[in-house]
Order: structure tokens, then C-alpha cells, then sequence
């Protein structure tokens, strides 16, 4: 797929570029970063221009993942990152992001899942959006649920964290949830 850019009332969420590196070396020195998502620790320069060179833009080559960057409108400053991630079942993506230390409970990353969340059901034909974060990461599942996903429980060993299984919340969003058209018909379960 060809990279889009999406838009928002505050942000602009932009396919990451390689002179995003220094700013995304700056934001992922910070330990919940490292600590709660998966980038590598320590977080060296090299990762953040691997990222932003390479691992990012072949996401978007193959289809496979569609990592924004997620920019201030006006002054362009990034505020950090939000990940659609392509799973084995049809119609079905994961979100992964992470906010900036700097800019974090002003409701940036909120808005800009919700943005992603829609492209996701209206672009990819999704039909369902998970967001799974390790128990304990509580400011991830506070955006998960002003986003308007639905939490569905706790999985037992759910991620796999730099090397250490851990158990993870899970929740989803579906096409419904946001006034929109799914493509395949759901039936929930009855009861």
C-alpha cells in the first residue's frame, strides 16, 4: 500500500520518515516507553533510524504493518506513534502506540487512534481492531477506553515483552462501535 496521511483537528498522522529519527531516539529514552511497548532497551540511535528508514516504510511496502507518525499540526512536533498492525484472521488489525513524556494528557494519542481506528474500517476493510497491553499499563488502557474499545478480559502469557512472556488485557473495537459499516455481517452471541 502507498502511504497515506491522515488529519485530525490537532494532529497530522504522517508515514514516519528518516529524519524522524533524532526525534523518535529523543521520546523512546523515556523508561514507560521502554518499559511498556516493545522497542528494544536500551533504545539506541541506530534503532530509531532502523525504524524509521526500514522497518517502517517495508510495513507499509508489504502490507503488513501501517506505523503514523503523529505530528502537531502546527508546529510539526512530534508527539509520538500509532501502529495498525495487520493479523492471520481476515479483516482483523491490532493498534500499538506510544505518546511522547512531553506530550502526554492532552488527549493527542486518543485522537489519533480514533483517526486510525476509522481509516482502519474504512480504507483496510477491517472489521475488528484489538489493543492488547501487559496488565499494569494503565494510561494505554485509559486511551483504549476513551477511544471506545471494548475490553474483553485478561490472556494469560499475551505478550511477549523483550523475551518475558507477560499477561496482557485485550480489548476490541469494531466498525459498529464508531457508526460505521462493517464488511462482513456480525451476529453477536444471543444473551
Amino acid at each position: 500500500m502507498e502511504p497515506i496521511t491522515l488529519t485530525t483537528e490537532r494532529l497530522l498522522l504522517r508515514p514516519f520518515a528518516g529524519g524522524d529519527a533524532d526525534e523518535i531516539h529523543a521520546a523512546c529514552q523515556d523508561p514507560d516507553i521502554q518499559r511498556w511497548t516493545v522497542v528494544p532497551s536500551p533504545y539506541s540511535h541506530a534503532d530509531a533510524e532502523f525504524f524509521a528508514e526500514k522497518q517502517s516504510p517495508g510495513g507499509w511496502h508489504d502490507d503488513s504493518a501501517y506505523d503514523f507518525a503523529v505530528v502537531l499540526r502546527g508546529s510539526r512536533a512530534l508527539v509520538g506513534a500509532v501502529g495498525i498492525i495487520r493479523r492471520n484472521l481476515p479483516g482483523t488489525y491490532e493498534v500499538g502506540f506510544w505518546t511522547a513524556r512531553e506530550h502526554r494528557g492532552r488527549g493527542y494519542t486518543s485522537e489519533a487512534v480514533l483517526a486510525a481506528a476509522r481509516w482502519t474500517f474504512t480504507s483496510l476493510c477491517g472489521d475488528r481492531l484489538e489493543w492488547r497491553a501487559e496488565v499494569g499499563n494503565g494510561p494505554s488502557r485509559a486511551v483504549a477506553l476513551k477511544t471506545g474499545f471494548r475490553m474483553e478480559g485478561e490472556q494469560r502469557s499475551g505478550l511477549l515483552n523483550k523475551g518475558v512472556r507477560r499477561d496482557a488485557w485485550i480489548g476490541a473495537l469494531i466498525p459498529s462501535d464508531l457508526g460505521l459499516l462493517g464488511t462482513d455481517t456480525y451476529l453477536p452471541a444471543a444473551g
